[in-house]
């Protein structure tokens, strides 16, 4: 067997596997069939079962927030988790209602900020975003699945022997997510209904087993008011207390943006259309609220009951309620059979909750960095991304070794952060539309999620230096993306004016020469000057048939762009073919194989040669689109036609 043979041959062996891992990779992003992608219609579900997709990380919560809350702010922690409840209905739920309207595709609030910026600022700014929500979503993998873990380990049917496998168990979990992606997300959502309805059930019955017992038992009641009186008596205290304890807490505001990234999937009206999505909107803010106010009406019941019910040591770490407060009055007070059935729903959405998150990831990847150039064409398909996002999951639960605690100032900078970029956005957006009222509301509310997010990264650095890492990763990965595919052909469609294909028809009768030109002027001696210099250098006969071609660049951080190529006679005699793009060599590449296409004819295009270094030319061509336009042009044409017999002309002089 030949050499060649033999690399078909490897070539049709491995084909299953890649065709298997890029099935669902499409040309263009919008179109990628990741969880979030715009569905078809049987995909579409009512609000409140998609609600149930989000829901398993917003109110997995509940597993560890009362917890949280007591470990924070002591005898003080209703009134803390009142303050939340209520920045979570006044400030978190109406800026996420807004967005919803304003971003009705799944895109978020970085969709909308991004509007607002272009060049190279822009994209260095969706990839700090994009950084901070790769923190959150990731960091919401490994810290619900360690989480998982930790009610594993603490149920009272777990054999001894397999105690102290934290991170065996939790890398286990973090892989039977991952598999649950390769296979399809399909039923995702029936799935997650299932569990969110148990779990919430469950909660409903240990919480209000615990408010009956307080309300039977007046001494409890009376030893915490006594505990909250000595240890702060002025109740203006206790508020203000409550307020600077408040970024702890930030945890129980996880989901809001997983809430608007499913809403693709949320059924609408009949009538709704992708630019006006009338019905989804509602159906959207409807899961929105619904969510915030279940989730509210927990977090103060199960506070109030955790708090006056458990010594205040079961809290602390090592101590039985850490991290499971609800598991714990769920063991003590209604069984042990009753709190393993609860600690295995809790395990269950704890570990479903990366779920969310995951999809989340495969929402946001696509949409920006392969449209960008900065990440490889295969980031379009699901599956091979959920390879990467499970590998680095992989690596954080090992650095941290599953622990939970570890996690969770990285967690909250994830959603602080994501929450605040939000609330910044609805505020602009206001103002926009000079909305004096809402500007001044949601500029409150972007201030207070200000203070939050920079209070938190002051009581836990290590959460801003993750998310560093995290940024530093993807702008690395993004710019070496971006230099690997400098030759890739980015443009997606050619359009003629009817003038251009004119000029095109005419010249095919006999040889189609093109002439690269930048335009300074535009006079007549411009054009004049430029004709005879390159019949000069290029030896061909003065009356022969030429079109000038000049590119103007629009924004050259664009990777993907769409040619409109417009004709025109200059001086009664010049004929001009005008086209934008955010890149020169490409936007005259695509034209020319375009003009192969629709003539049949090998087209031949003629330059000067660029003065200057090649090397500071070369970096000119990656950062502003123009430099080395001669060759890099060439090269364009070389990838992507290898047939030498087919490929245009290419002259410099």
């Amino acid at each position: 067997m030949s050499v060649g043979t033999r690399n078909r041959a490897r070539t049709r062996e491995k084909r299953p596997l890649r065709d298997w891992l890029l099935s669902d990779m499409s040309a263009r992003p919008a179109q990628t069939e990741g969880p979030y992608a715009r569905p078809p219609e049987q995909r579409h579900h009512t609000w409140w079962k998609v609600m149930c997709l989000t829901g398993v990380d917003y109110f997995s919560t509940l597993g560890y927030q009362p917890g949280i809350a007591a470990l924070a702010a002591g005898v003080l922690s209703p009134i803390a988790t009142l303050v939340l409840v209520l920045v979570t209905l006044l400030g978190a739920l109406p800026v996420y209602r807004r967005v919803a309207h304003d971003s009705p595709h799944g895109e978020g609030s970085i969709a909308m900020l991004v509007k607002l910026l272009t060049y190279w600022q822009g994209k260095l700014f969706v990839l700090v975003l994009l950084g901070f929500a790769a923190t959150d979503f990731i960091i919401t993998i490994t810290l619900s699945a360690a989480d998982a873990t930790a009610h594993i380990d603490e149920n009272p049917f777990w054999p001894d022997s397999l105690r102290g496998h934290e991170v065996i168990i939790t890398l286990l979990l973090v892989a039977l997510l991952g598999a649950v992606f390769l296979k399809g997300f399909g039923e995702a959502i029936g799935i997650a209904v299932g569990l969110v309805g148990v779990y919430l059930a469950l909660n409903a019955v240990v919480v209000a087993d615990a408010l009956w017992r307080v309300l039977t038992h007046p001494s409890a009641v009376s030893d915490w008011t006594t505990a909250l009186t000595t240890q702060h008596g002025d109740p203006l205290l206790m508020v203000a207390i409550a307020l600077l304890v408040f970024p702890k807490l930030a945890l129980g505001l996880s989901g809001f943006e997983t809430g608007v990234a499913v809403m693709p999937h949320v059924k609408g009206d009949p009538d709704d259309t992708e630019e006006k999505p009338t019905g989804r909107i509602r159906g959207a803010r409807r899961l929105l609220t619904t969510a915030a106010a279940i989730m509210s009406i927990f977090l103060v019941t199960s506070s109030i009951a955790t708090t006056v019910l458990i010594p205040a040591k079961a809290f602390e770490p090592g101590g039985p309620a850490n991290g499971r407060a609800l598991a714990f009055l769920a063991h003590q007070n209604l069984g042990e059979a009753f709190g393993t059935v609860y600690d295995l729903s809790t395990i269950a959405i704890l570990w479903f909750a990366g779920a969310s998150a995951m999809a989340g990831l495969l929402n946001l990847v696509p949409r920006y960095l392969p449209r960008y150039g900065m990440a490889p064409t295969w980031a379009r398909a699901v599956r091979p991304l959920v390879l990467v996002f499970t590998a680095v999951a992989f690596l954080l639960t090992v650095i941290f070794r599953a622990d939970v605690d570890a996690q969770g100032g990285a967690y909250a900078t994830g959603v602080l952060v994501l929450i605040t970029s939000a609330a910044t956005a609805v505020t602009l957006s206001a103002r926009r539309r000079r909305q004096r009222g809402l500007t001044v509301a949601f500029g409150i509310i972007a201030v207070i999620f200000v203070y939050t997010t920079i209070a938190n990264i002051v009581e836990r650095p290590d959460g801003v230096k993750i998310a560093a890492c995290f940024i530093a990763g993807i702008i690395g990965v993004s710019l070496l993306s971006r230099l690997f595919r400098a030759f890739e052909l980015r443009v997606n469609t050619v359009d003629l004016d009817p003038t251009a294909r004119q000029f095109i028809t005419d010249c095919a009768r006999r040889r189609i020469r093109l002439i690269a030109h930048e335009s300074a002027s535009r006079d007549a001696a411009e054009y004049r000057d430029k004709l005879a210099q390159i019949v000069a250098d290029n030896d061909f006969s003065a009356d022969s048939d030429v079109i000038f071609v000049e590119v103007t660049v629009t924004d050259p951080s664009d990777f993907e762009t769409e040619l409109r190529v417009t004709g025109a006679v200059l001086h009664g005699r010049y004929r001009v073919l005008r086209l934008s793009s955010s890149s020169v060599p490409n936007a005259l590449a695509a034209l020319l194989l375009h003009i192969r296409d629709l003539t049949h004819r090998r087209p031949h295009i003629y330059f000067e040669w660029t003065e200057g270094n090649p090397a500071g030319n070369f970096l000119r061509y990656l950062i502003f689109g123009q430099g080395e336009i001669a060759p890099v042009t060439r090269e364009i044409l070389r990838q992507q036609e290898p047939d030498r017999s087919r490929r245009p002309h290419v002259h410099a002089g």
